[in-house]
């Protein structure tokens, strides 16, 4: 293979570059590429590579309880290890955009692999705080348990929100960008119509992978009142051939949002709790979450919902 034909193929393993990130594009996406031109050579499966960032991430996750001065060497592991499992996060999509094997139950386990991650991250600054202290307060949550649980718990859950809205409106913007098939957006109606199909009988797993991806989906659909109109609008008047002019005007107002949704994925946050860790003040992680972050959250949406009641307006006044 010639170096301009590598150079193509690493393009065509990219989502797309109105959505990619500059920390991306500079550090995990070629990282990515390298392990997804080696994993293929291999034949190994990108939900296979999915599985394996799930354990390095969640043995990074647990690397950062330690808190005591002799053993914060760990956290640097632990850094390292989230880190290079986030290099395999890259790698399972782009290896399943090269050797063309998509599926739902893979997109699943992309999105899953991150909730594990945290999880395994959240629990240990909950125990490095109840059990080392910190900095900034002492031992004040080793007397005030309750807090630092309502803190982590609290964060979680906005954190689950945020990285599904996200990933929502990046998956929306690519439809206009890239169409139907560039695209992972679905809708209720069409994953309660393939789940009514599906038999339970010999079909548990793939059962309850979609009743729960279903429900998951329509929480993003709740939170986007005035995007779920447009789609209405859009599917009764065109189906999925959505004109290109109506397709770039939507791409042009949202363009700008794709900023936020990358920065409530992964590298911000995981920035954020770096340094929370290494200054020793695993708190303020959680603090950056429901602070920082849910303020993020909330703009973008209003951002989004704005953009979508003007397009609509757009497209019934086309039909005067």
């Amino acid at each position: 293979m010639t170096f301009q034909e590598l150079k193509q193929q690493y393009r065509d393993s990219l989502k797309s570059m109105d959505t990619e990130e500059h920390i991306d594009l500079a550090f995990y996406r070629p990282l990515g590429f390298a392990w997804a031109v080696l994993f293929a050579k291999l034949g190994i499966s990108p939900n296979v590579v999915t599985i394996a960032s799930i354990f390095l991430g969640v043995a990074g996750g647990v690397l950062l309880y330690f808190g005591d001065a002799p053993h914060l060497w760990l956290n640097y592991l632990g850094i390292f290890l989230i880190v290079w499992a986030n290099t395999y996060d890259s790698a399972d999509g782009q290896l399943a955009r090269i050797t063309k094997q998509y599926s739902r139950l893979g997109r699943i386990l992309d999105g899953l692999s991150g909730d594990f991650w945290f999880v395994a991250i959240y629990f240990a600054l909950v125990f490095r705080e109840l059990h080392f202290g910190d900095k900034m307060l002492g031992d004040y949550f080793a007397t005030h348990q309750w807090i630092i649980w309502a803190l982590a718990i609290a964060a979680g859950v906005c954190h689950a929100k945020q990285a599904a809205m996200a990933d929502y409106y990046r998956q929306f913007h690519l439809y206009f960008l890239k169409g139907k098939e560039g695209s992972e957006l679905d809708s209720v109606d069409q994953l309660t119509e393939e789940y009514n199909k599906v038999p339970w009988k010999g079909n548990l797993w793939k059962k309850l992978t979609m009743f729960f991806y279903r429900n998951y989906t329509a929480n993003q659909e709740v939170m986007t009142p005035s995007m779920q109109r447009l789609r209405k609008a859009l599917k009764e008047r065109y189906g999925d051939d959505v004109p290109q002019g109506f397709r770039d005007m939507f791409r042009r107002l949202s363009l700008p949002l794709m900023k936020y949704t990358n920065m409530l994925s992964f590298n911000t946050r995981i920035i954020a709790m770096f340094i929370s860790v290494i200054v020793q003040v695993p708190w303020l992680y959680f603090a950056f979450e429901l602070v920082v972050l849910n303020a993020m959250l909330v703009y973008m949406i209003v951002r989004h919902e704005s953009i979508c009641r003007k397009s609509l307006a757009t497209l019934n006044q086309s039909e005067l």
